[in-house]
């Protein structure tokens, strides 16, 4: 049995630098000997067919009739949409969601079907610009439809939402009128991660505050074992609890699709190799990259990222009911995205990317690195956190007091009105939530131009509350300021060398590391350890607890 999976390599003396996201900076880090480095498993083969994988899907779907047995002349029909939240960063057009969307408004003409409302999904996320739209569906249809038919969900729009019940547990249901009152909600989605799609895509998709509330809150957070695995997740069953009641009174037909990694296109495929492997010609590139980010202004290198689109390739394609549709979503993501990782460690360490769900063509913001750190990068696990109990994360990112006033003007309030006052997400819910949910001049900046809800950064505080829960310290590498890490409860180093001289004060004599190497996306299948006397100290030297080893070598 190999003691790894060929996606995790153990650095020796002669390794070289480790390259980190130091959000739209690249950094290179020299880390000891013996520390584990988790890479993404390499993408996933794509469809030969995506158009042919659609129609099979919508003919053959799982757990329902096919899609043109439930159409009828003269019905209304809505087709709901995942927003520019995912994938990321947006993916080459044309987005997979244009070529759903192409076959299913074909087949509804064919069948005497004229009312169709195209929704995007925003729940309480900002509203996508007419760019974004147009980039997402294509030109044709965009032209068509767009914006009368074609049109962001409006959370808040006076009598724009309906109720729909309230489940066993007393959670509201509150969703879009326009989809309430239709005979059919498709719903097309990109799975991009395992917490989308599923009961997820139409309960929180086309709802609002009131929804949302029930689950997106501090006490439910806390409960979560781990986000990205919804079997485990207070969050989820929540979520399945509103999306049972949405299908027992409405129609829904889940269309869901699973993507590769393939988040850099050439000649940049070399950021997802170990570094051990690149060539002199990619070790030159990649200096050369390093110096030209370093010396750009910050509007420059993120008008450089926003320009390049991401190569994904479509992997997956189902249709039907709920349940089974998203049983093989999930089974597809697992497959790209998890590597089998034996035992905890004392310390991680990982970059902090220039790209979250929340700030396409915007700044990460501190309280969206917050979210990224205690949220997102903490739960990139299935079945133990990657950190001890009480370990230390280790992070690089400038941690910029910088905000984009267009997308995140609640942010700014939050992070420099209330985050000085106190971090305990009880007591910020109990507090000020409210307050900043129904601030008047806020839902106005929601509904007419494109920020967030005003209740959403109180979202992603609570986002980071499990890892804030099991997280003893966290080390912000490369700041270039004290004041945000400290109010986000971080320490900071000048160094990586020193940020691992701190974390070795609280950690236990030859403290474990493993570093994940993020970009790509992937998780860590964190397996029980199994250790022999010989080889207590030396993590590397673990068998796996599963022999299944699916991945590729990097």
């Amino acid at each position: 049995m190999s003691l790894n999976h060929p996606s995790v390599v153990t650095l020796d003396r002669h390794a070289a630098p480790r390259v980190m996201f130091a959000g739209d900076r690249l950094v290179e880090a020299d880390l000891p000997p013996g520390t584990r480095v988790v890479y993404p498993k390499r993408p996933l083969a794509p469809l030969n067919d995506v158009e042919a994988a659609i129609r099979y899907a919508i003919t053959h779907p799982l757990g329902s009739d096919p899609l043109y047995a439930r159409l009828r002349p003269g019905m209304k029909v809505v087709i709901a949409m995942d927003d520019v939240s995912l994938p990321l960063p947006p993916m080459r057009r044309p987005d997979v969601r244009e070529r759903i969307l192409t076959i299913l408004l074909s087949l509804l003409t064919d069948h005497g079907i004229d009312d169709v409302e195209l929704i995007i999904a925003t729940a309480v996320h900002r509203r996508m610009t007419a760019a974004e739209i147009r980039h997402m569906v294509g030109d044709r249809i965009f032209d068509r439809y767009y914006p009368r038919k074609l049109y962001n969900h409006d959370a808040e729009a006076p009598n724009g939402m309906k109720y729909v019940g309230t489940t066993s547990h007393g959670e509201v249901v509150e969703l879009n009128r326009k989809a309430v009152e239709s005979d059919l909600i498709i719903y097309v989605n990109v799975n991009f991660v395992p917490m989308d799609g599923g009961y997820k895509s139409v309960a929180v998709g086309l709802c609002g505050y009131r929804s949302l509330r029930a689950h997106h809150n501090p006490k439910t957070m806390r409960a979560c074992h781990s986000y990205m695995d919804p079997t485990t997740s207070a969050l989820a069953d929540s979520v399945e609890r509103q999306g049972k009641l949405v299908n027992e009174h409405l129609n829904v037909f889940h269309i869901e699709t699973t993507l590769n990694n393939r988040m850099f296109d050439r000649p940049l495929e070399f950021l997802a190799k170990n570094e051990d492997d690149h060539t002199s010609s990619e070790r030159a590139a990649l200096k050369a990259l390093i110096a030209s980010l370093s010396m750009l202004p910050q509007e420059a290198r993120q008008a450089i990222f926003d320009r390049v689109p991401a190569p994904y390739g479509v992997t997956g394609v189902w249709a039907g009911a709920t349940e089974p549709v998203h049983a093989e979503t999930l089974k597809k993501n697992y497959e790209q995205y998890c590597v089998p990782v034996v035992g905890q460690s004392d310390i991680v360490v990982t970059g902090v990317p220039y790209i979250s769900p929340y700030n396409v063509h915007s700044f990460l913001n501190p309280l969206l690195v917050q979210c990224m750190v205690n949220g997102y990068l903490f739960n990139l696990y299935r079945g133990r956190p990657l950190l001890k109990k009480g370990g230390t994360m280790i992070v690089t990112h400038p941690c910029t007091d910088k905000f984009d006033h267009t997308q995140h003007a609640p942010y700014v309030e939050f992070v420099h009105r209330l985050l000085p006052e106190t971090r305990d997400a009880m007591e910020l819910h109990r507090r000020y939530e409210e307050e900043f949910a129904h601030n008047p001049a806020y839902i106005e900046m929601f509904r007419s131009g494109h920020a967030y809800h005003p209740a959403h950064p109180f979202y992603m505080w609570y986002w980071g509350e499990a890892g804030r829960q099991h997280t003893g310290r966290v080390i912000v590498v490369g700041a270039d300021n004290e004041y945000i890490p400290k109010l986000l409860g971080y320490e900071t180093a000048p160094t990586m060398a020193e940020a691992l001289q701190m974390a070795s004060d609280t950690a236990p004599r030859s403290p474990s590391i493993t570093m994940t190497h993020i970009a790509p996306m992937m998780m860590c299948d964190v397996l029980p350890e199994r250790r022999s006397l010989a080889a207590s100290d030396r993590p590397a030297q673990l068998a796996l607890a599963d022999s299944t080893d699916s991945g590729d070598a990097i």
